[in-house]
């Protein structure tokens, strides 16, 4: 992918480290991603654990695209326990791409290619049909709004296969955050599903027909395959949190039709 952002300054973050993690900063008060150093490979926000509940709804990808490495561990986790699956990932911010090594990520192969990248363009461009489109893209002042845009959902869609499934990290605190949920909503017909995650900071939207022919049910919750015991264990209490909300919001869908 060409770079088209040569023209922009990008912020340096900084990284942040104490006997058991290491973090990447923009801001001393606020963390973009953090690392186990014992377990590197391990989710430790749980966002990150929250957005990867897109496995109780489709299959293992065969081709994922992400938006935003931040600290790698969403790239990192993915490469590691999805070994049937090619990753792409986009990351604007050359200063972040710098930090790979410091976080482990592991040097583009087969399965991985880390590219910079402006991620609106990513979508738009895309040659491929992605079965999973991960949006985690965010930089010193929040969500950029090129990430956030009607135009920028929509091209979303048109980048994954009919099946495919969109999960976007978005800032519950945000001025506009009704605005970016009424525009995934817009982008998937209605067939989108918000979840807090459990530190109370981030929304992730489960966007895509999957959500309805899925795997998951209300009340059931099994370990998804390419999962070991562990990860999975790291994992279940953000994946009952999805289970739980998809539950509501069908009983309430239901309650609606019975009136």
């Amino acid at each position: 992918m060409p770079d088209t952002a040569d023209h922009r300054e990008f912020v340096k973050p900084f990284v942040y480290e104490d006997l058991g993690t290491k973090a990447l900063h923009f801001s001393i008060c606020e963390i973009q991603s953090r690392m186990q150093i014992q377990r590197p490979h391990a989710l430790d926000l749980d966002y990150t654990r929250t957005m990867m509940a897109f496995l109780l709804f489709v299959p293992p990808p065969e081709l994922m695209g992400m938006i935003g490495l931040g600290g790698g561990s969403l790239a990192k986790f993915c490469h590691h326990h999805l070994s049937g699956t090619r990753i792409k990932v986009v990351e604007i911010n050359p200063h972040v791409i710098a930090l790979r090594d410091q976080f482990q990520v592991p040097p583009d192969d087969a399965r991985l290619q880390v590219r910079r990248g402006d991620g609106a363009d990513f979508v738009r461009q895309t040659r491929d049909r992605l079965d999973v489109l991960l949006v985690d893209g965010f930089d010193h002042e929040g969500q950029p709004p090129e990430l956030c845009s009607q135009a920028f959902y929509d091209d979303c869609r048109a980048a994954l296969r009919a099946d495919g499934m969109l999960v976007a990290n978005l800032h519950t605190a945000h001025p506009e955050f009704s605005r970016h949920v009424a525009r995934i909503e817009r982008a998937f017909d209605g067939d989108a599903l918000f979840v807090g995650d459990g530190e109370c900071s981030n929304t992730i939207a489960f966007a895509g027909s999957g959500l309805s022919a899925g795997s998951a049910r209300p009340g059931v919750l099994r370990k998804p395959g390419p999962l070991d015991r562990q990860a999975w264990d790291d994992l279940m209490p953000a994946f009952a949190r999805v289970v739980g909300a998809l539950h509501e919001q069908r009983s309430g869908a239901q309650g609606r039709t019975d009136r």
